[in-house]
């Protein structure tokens, strides 16, 4: 399953997508987890030193490998010179699985090993000086968007993201891209103000979106939350002094979370799991379709130089029948 945690700056979304990561990876289910925020904390939250959070391998940095791995022996793909970050699969592309070695994975991701099991980390690297007023921070996750749009999960596989803060993921289709996401917020009027532009702009394209309420102290919060966010509220975490000791550069072991915080990550793979049963391949490849003729005409085919509409591959549709070919 392909989910993402989005939430305004300080909302907690980082550690709540580190939590659900080490929730998983206790359960023993397979998870590639991803920095695509452009302050990169997920590898601290997951236990990593930032020296060690430094030296992870920039997904943008390897852009060009990725798209030529991904290429495979599309007939419609000339180069992957000619690939942009909305480039759709098709017969012949190189499809990427949860479980699997492969050359994105040797080069970008990296293990980190948790109390309780361990999983993948992939990084799209931090915003630097060097690109300040030549670059945008949606050139970095483009990368992330491409591996979204090649990848055949199966049940209780996961590819969990931890987005850029706001309403920046809308400048392009990634929002879409996702089974589920969690929209983290604080019982707070800044807090719930990104839910309601998120709803807003998900409205038209059927994003799964599920609240989490974070920092909830008591009756009066959680009656706000309800009042603000209706029946989209999931869930609250409280709380928490094994988040304040993690955030103090302690360990703590996941068991030793609060019972009713942990019963809150397994809410969240509940509905993940419900996302999952949901999933409708049809519209998830004709809106990969939809946002690359949108960049294409709006700066993709002056960039490349060819009409990137020719990409399409109007007869295949991502899904389950894909399972045992990805890869290949």
């Amino acid at each position: 399953m392909k989910i993402a945690f989005v939430g305004k700056g300080g909302s907690g979304k980082t550690t709540l997508s580190a939590l659900f990561i080490r929730h998983l990876a206790a359960a023993g289910c397979p998870v590639i987890a991803v920095d695509a925020d452009i302050n990169q904390h997920l590898g601290p939250a997951l236990g990593l030193t930032d020296d060690q959070a430094a030296a992870l391998p920039s997904l943008g940095a390897h852009l060009p490998e990725i798209k030529e791995y991904l290429r495979g022996s599309n007939p419609l793909i000339g180069s992957a010179e000619q690939m942009i970050k909305t480039t759709p699969p098709g017969r012949g592309s190189r499809l990427l699985r949860i479980v699997e070695d492969n050359p994105v994975y040797a080069a970008c991701a990296r293990p980190v090993a948790l109390d309780e099991g361990s999983v993948r980390l992939l990084a799209t690297g931090a915003f630097t000086e060097e690109d300040l007023g030549v670059a945008c921070y949606h050139s970095k996750v483009g990368a992330v968007e491409l591996l979204l749009n090649h990848l055949v999960d199966g049940q209780d596989e996961y590819f969990v993201t931890d987005m850029t803060a706001g309403s920046d993921s809308f400048a392009s289709g990634l929002f879409t891209r996702f089974d589920l996401t969690f929209l983290v917020a604080e019982p707070t009027r800044k807090g719930v103000s990104v839910y309601r532009q998120y709803k807003e702009y998900a409205r038209d394209f059927g994003v799964a979106l599920k609240v989490v309420g974070n920092k909830v102290n008591g009756a009066e919060d959680l009656a706000f939350l309800r009042r603000e966010v209706g029946e989209d509220l999931l869930t609250c975490f409280g709380q928490s002094d094994w988040v304040r000791r993690l955030e103090q550069g302690a360990e703590p072991e996941l068991r030793t979370l609060e019972p009713a915080n942990r019963a809150v990550l397994a809410r969240l793979r509940e509905q993940a799991e419900l996302a999952f049963a949901a999933r409708d391949p049809e519209l998830w490849t004709s809106q990969a379709v939809h946002f690359h003729l949108r960049n294409a005409e709006s700066w993709g085919n002056a960039k490349t130089g060819i009409d990137l509409a020719d990409q399409v591959d109007a007869g295949f549709v991502l899904g389950a029948a894909q399972l045992d070919t990805a890869g290949v």
